[in-house]
């Protein structure tokens, strides 16, 4: 649910020396702020917010907004004017929902033969939305189909 307001409650192990486990509010929209961050990232050194907003197709004070609820929330760091780059905690976290998405539309597109285009708008609505199980049972059965 892309821009959504709802929020989902998510189970964020942090990469420490305990390795306790923090809860985290983080709505559907903020998880394609994170996901955007990454892609971004692992294409170009210094995301900026400009390079957000036009990756996503909003606006600049709607990226700003984002940033400074996510650098609260420890999965982003964050100086004015400068670049954006995700925290430890961030990164396995924007990992695990590029993955969701990655999986879901590879069983839309592979399995179910749904049309690229609509699949990938399919599967960034339903990423937020869909259960550790529910992604593990796909991740078993698209290993099994191989």
């Amino acid at each position: 649910m892309r821009g959504s307001a709802q929020t989902l409650q998510k189970k964020l192990c942090a990469a420490s020396v305990s390795a306790r486990c923090v809860m985290i509010s983080i709505s559907s929209s903020l998880e394609d702020y994170l996901e955007a961050i990454f892609i971004l990232q692992q294409s170009c050194r210094g995301t900026r917010l400009t390079d957000i907003a036009e990756f996503l197709g909003v606006s600049k004070p709607s990226v700003s907004r984002a940033i400074s609820t996510l650098k609260d929330a420890g999965l982003l760091e964050h100086e004015s004017y400068g670049t954006i780059s995700l925290t430890k905690s961030g990164e396995e976290y924007a990992a695990m929902v590029l993955h969701r998405h990655k999986l879901i539309k590879r069983f839309l597109t592979e399995t179910l033969g749904v049309d690229e285009v609509i699949a990938e708008r399919d599967a960034c609505r339903m990423e937020h939305v869909i259960s550790p199980q529910t992604i593990q049972k796909l991740f078993d059965y698209l290993g099994k189909a191989e």
